[in-house]
This record gives structure tokens, sequence and C-alpha cells, in this order.
């Protein structure tokens, strides 16, 4: 009977060592690496929601320009959120800005981190070498997530020995505004790793949305095909561009005609989403490159950002 106990004993012991080790992290912790406007996006809303954030980026003039930035946006979160209460939103706005430090030494800060969150180039090298280095000074929990649009996340994964604590955590653009966060679990990722990122996406106020690791995830898998199908129906002389956003947004109730939202985008970012995409699946006919997309960007006519795209700006 004895013998009976001690097995049992060491069975529920073992059980709950087991169970302890697959509990979710509680991401309290952020380090976000890159200060543009997607990264600061991410670093204010996890400072504005409790998290302690640690915003990296090369230079300090970089930093400067990012926590001016995120000053100037809480500003106009904190005048629509406590319009009756402007002493409200001056705490706010201070509590917020207290809760983010930052550094230009990503090796030196990772080390007691929760979640590190890159948003840097969209290139595959860069980020590969980022995560490889990272991965020696962070601390053993830590999980790893990339912002990107495009590139494949087992691609960036395999460069660290944490595979099963990487994922795909792609925010949309403005960060503070935009709901929606796509979940991306490759292969390797740990159902705890996904969890957890479920469960920081919701602290954020964000709604997360699941995906398998597929080229575009969700949101880019559908919107840029439909752009460019938008293109080469222009390209082959069927309908003009003007005509073309003006039916998209009267009859499909789009906010923004396809050009208009290719300008807005930057004609450089999609054609880099779909030489990669192509690169992948030459065969694909939706991923096929656009000779009048090339033209532009060949010309440097990005969009709204160079003043001429499809369009003209003033």
């Amino acid at each position: 009977m004895a013998f009976v106990t001690r097995q049992f004993v060491r069975s529920v012991s073992s059980s709950s060592t087991a169970s302890a080790s697959a509990k979710k992290i509680v991401v309290k912790h952020v380090t976000v690496i890159g200060g543009g406007l997607m990264g600061a996006g991410i670093a204010q809303v996890a400072a504005a929601t409790g998290h302690t954030v640690v915003l990296v980026d090369q230079t300090e003039d970089i930093l400067a320009k990012s926590r001016k930035g995120i000053e100037d946006s809480l500003r106009k979160v904190a005048k629509k959120k406590f319009a009756e209460n402007p002493k409200a939103a001056d705490e706010f706005i201070e509590k917020t800005l207290s809760s983010i430090s930052t550094s230009t030494d990503a090796a030196s800060v990772v080390h007691s981190t929760d979640l590190v969150v890159e948003a840097i180039v969209e290139n595959l090298k860069v980020k590969n070498e980022l995560f490889q280095r990272l991965d020696k000074f962070a601390a053993e929990h830590t999980i790893f997530a990339s912002n990107t649009s495009s590139l494949q996340i087992t691609s960036i994964a395999n460069s660290t020995t944490r595979q099963d604590r990487f994922a795909g955590l792609h925010f949309f653009n403005p960060v503070p505004v935009m709901k929606l966060v796509e979940v991306i679990k490759t292969p390797m990722t740990s159902q705890k790793t996904f969890e957890s990122l479920v469960d920081f996406t919701k602290t954020l106020g964000k709604h997360p949305v699941s995906c398998k690791d597929t080229p575009g995830f969700i949101v880019n898998r559908l919107l840029v095909p439909y752009l460019l199908e938008a293109v080469r129906l222009h390209e082959r002389g069927d309908a003009s561009k003007e005509d073309i956003d003006t039916a998209m947004k009267l009859g499909a109730g789009y906010p923004m005609g396809p050009f208009e939202l290719l300008d807005y985008v930057g004609l450089d970012t999609t054609k880099f989403i779909l030489d990669g995409w192509h690169e992948m699946d030459t065969k694909n006919p939706l991923f096929q490159p656009s000779p009048s997309l090339n033209k532009l960007v060949a010309e440097k006519k990005l969009g709204k950002k160079t003043g001429e795209g499809y369009y003209k700006y003033k």
C-alpha cells in the first residue's frame, strides 16, 4: 500500500510539474525592436495597457523621434478618451510615457523581458541576424515574435533555438487605431506560446485572429491579389483607374478604391510583397508582376509619400 501511495504522490507531483511548465506566459515586460511607425505604435499600446516597455533602435536620434511621435499620438488618444477631464488626460500621457524606456543595445535589455516584438526592415537576412543574436541573451521563457507582413515566420524562427517560442504578431497601421492583430502559428509554435500571445493581444484591447504560416496570412493574402487584379483590369484597358475606384467604393462599400489604397500604402511596399510571393511560387497567376507597378516604382513614384503614384498629389 505504501508503494502504491508513493507512486501516486510521484505521479501527481510530476503532473503538477508538467502542468506548471505548460502554463501560459503572462506578458508584463515587452521589448520592441524598431522605432518606426509600427514599432512605436506597438510600444505605445503596450505601455498604455499597463506593460513595461523597452523600445530599441540603432540611434538615439531615431529613438527621440519615436518618443516624440508616441507623445503626439497619445495626446490625440487622450483628447478623445478624456474629453471632459484634461487632468486625467495629462496623467494618462505621463503614466504611459513613464512605462517606456529606450535603448540602442537590444542584447543588453532582453535578458528580463517576457516578449520580444520585432518591427524592423522587411529583410529576411537582417531579421535572422537580429534574432540569432538575441536568442543567446534572452531568458528561456521569453517569446519571440515578428511583425512581418510578407516574410515566412518559419524562415525567421529557424534562425533561433526557440522555434516553439516563436510566432508572428502582425499589427496594422496605425497601431493605436486598428483593432486587428493576426497571430501566426508555425508548425513548431507551441500551444502555450500561441495562447500567451492571444491573451497578450487581448490585453492591448485588440481583436486577435489566428492563421497558419501562409504567404500574406489573412488580410494581405486577400488584399494584395485584389489590388493587383484592379491594376491588371486597368492595364488591359478594361476600365479607368478612376472608375475602378468609384465602382469599389459605391458598389462594394469600400472606404477607398484599390488605386487610392495602393498609393496610400506605398507602391514599393506592395511590389516588395508581390515580388516575395512570386519568388516563392512563380506559376501562381495571383503573384505575377505588374508592368505599371514596376514602372512607377522604378521612377520613384511610390504614392502619397512621394507626391505621385497612380494619382498625383499636391
